[in-house]
């Protein structure tokens, strides 16, 4: 694990945002508007949180993290590049024929990916195996999981809920990145998930709920989480969509659209100042 403090961590965002606009332009085609809004979540932890080695991407002690919002997978490859399990370079690979970074996580293609994800809602129910495993086994390991938020309309995400309190499995921490927005607008008119802090206090989780974008906030909701016994936290991040590029911020439109040449040109003069 690289500890970076929060300039170099900014840094790290700036480049992260410009990472996955370039991505998507290029293969002109994929998702940036949620995978923007995850930026600094995937930053505090894949530099300053996970236990794990990029060099070694199978080591058996290693923290796992799981993608359940996989449509996202920009963000991840990003984090997952400049934490060094692949050059950077590759990411201009995206969505490509015979790439290992296709539009949704392929884990038989990516060494480093704990799952294959896209099928929403199926997220935490893995995170809740990979954890009970890890109490059988002895280990300390931890389970993160990212979902979306218009994900949890899912069902299944409510029975892993339940799942992850009746077995009181404090080594898994979900994360939900709550733009409040969906492919079809916004959460609450397609299918309201609110009062959500309440939802998962009432299924016998730790709640914490933050600023999605204040990485201070972020590395002390992890840090508060892994003191948590007995119960499994969820971190609520209250985020937004396209967040740092003006044109596309709390804009549905952008979840699955690419940006041209001309917007992206606009987007990296915003990000870079």
């Amino acid at each position: 694990m690289v500890v970076l403090n929060e300039k170099q961590l900014q840094e790290i965002c700036k480049d992260m945002r410009a990472d996955i606009l370039r991505m998507t332009e290029r293969a002109g085609s994929g998702h940036p508007g949620g995978s923007l809004s995850a930026v600094e979540l995937m930053a505090v932890l894949y530099f300053n949180v996970l236990n794990h080695k990029p060099q070694e991407p199978g080591w058996s002690e290693r923290d796992r993290f799981i993608l359940s919002k996989g449509h996202a997978c920009p963000v991840l490859y990003s984090a997952m590049s400049r934490s060094g399990y692949f050059p950077v370079e590759e990411l201009l690979t995206l969505r490509q024929l015979d790439s290992r970074l296709q539009g949704h996580p392929n884990m038989k293609a990516l060494p480093g990916l704990e799952c294959s994800s896209g099928s929403l809602g199926q997220g935490l129910s893995i995170s809740n195996g990979l954890a009970i495993a890890a109490k059988i086994d002895k280990k300390n390991y931890r389970v993160y999981c990212l979902m979306g938020d218009g994900e949890l309309q899912e069902g299944q995400v409510w029975e892993a809920a339940m799942t992850a309190a009746h077995y009181k499995l404090d080594n898994v921490c979900a994360i939900v990145d709550y733009n409040n927005l969906q492919i079809d607008g916004k959460v609450e008119d397609v299918k309201n998930i609110a009062p959500l802090k309440e939802k998962w206090q009432s299924f016998n989780w730790h709640v914490i709920e933050i600023d999605g974008h204040d990485l201070i906030q972020i590395f002390q909701a992890y840090e508060e989480a892994k003191g948590v016994k007995k119960k499994p936290t969820v971190i609520i991040a209250r985020t937004i969509k396209g967040k740092g590029v003006s044109f596309m911020e709390n804009v549905a439109g952008w979840h699955g659209k690419a940006p041209n040449k001309k917007e992206l040109e606009a987007a990296l003069k915003e990000i870079y100042g």
